[in-house]
């Protein structure tokens, strides 16, 4: 079993590997893992995926998390990996300590995570804890030093993500919830103004669909 193994893997049911690195044990792995993997959508090949699920389909609430439970568990079984999920607890798994260990994201300069191919896109459904150790490839190096236009510090209208700031929540669901914040509801303007995010090939409907549940709706 190789990382590439992995991933082909995971893309047959709509995630990709999205990092992975040895867990020290203040990492908060659980015990005995010797790789943690973390999952993220396969895009843009997810949404088709994802929208002809039961899940999707069948009405009831939480669909992407009752997904992710299901497709990733078809990937961990074989492997004797144990599943990890972003949003089971309290208490929660420390899933941005784990995306800064495995050497595929960094901070943006707005404070948002950005990984090497998804960008401010990233997202995480899911970790895998093997009990192996597998070979690791080498750290990805930062963008955003070489990024020369910089559009993610400009590009929120109300400036709830700037750099040198904390993210202001309040302020950004104010904006997206007026009439001013139409645009916003097909997507975070800061995360579509990343050059890489802009590479990535998210879909317009998902970004929507992420809002209105950020938006509790």
């Amino acid at each position: 079993m190789t990382l590439a193994d992995l991933d082909r893997s995971a893309r047959s049911v709509g995630l990709a590997l999205r990092g992975a690195f040895h867990p020290d044990p203040e990492d908060g792995a659980p015990e005995g893992t010797g790789t943690l993997v973390l999952l993220g959508p396969d895009e843009p090949r997810f949404w088709d995926v994802f929208t002809a699920s039961q899940e999707y389909r069948d009405g009831q609430r939480h669909p992407l998390d009752r997904w992710s439970k299901r497709v990733a568990a078809t990937v961990a079984s074989p492997l004797n990996a144990k599943a990890i999920f972003p949003y089971d607890g309290p208490p929660y798994a420390p899933f941005l300590r784990w995306a800064d260990r495995s050497g595929a994201s960094w901070s943006s300069p707005v404070g948002l995570l950005v990984h090497s191919e998804a960008g401010l896109f990233i997202s995480f459904r899911a970790a895998l804890a093997l009990p192996q150790q597998l070979d690791l490839p080498s750290p990805a190096q930062s963008l955003c030093p070489s990024c020369e236009t910089r559009p993610c510090e400009t590009a929120c209208p109300v400036g709830a993500l700037a750099p040198g700031k904390d993210y202001d929540v309040p302020a950004c669901i104010a904006h997206i919830r007026s009439p001013e914040g139409a645009s916003c509801r097909n997507g975070c303007l800061v995360r579509r103004a990343c050059p890489v995010s802009a590479r990535f090939g998210r879909r317009e409907a998902q970004s929507a669909f992420h809002m209105r549940a950020f938006l509790g709706e």
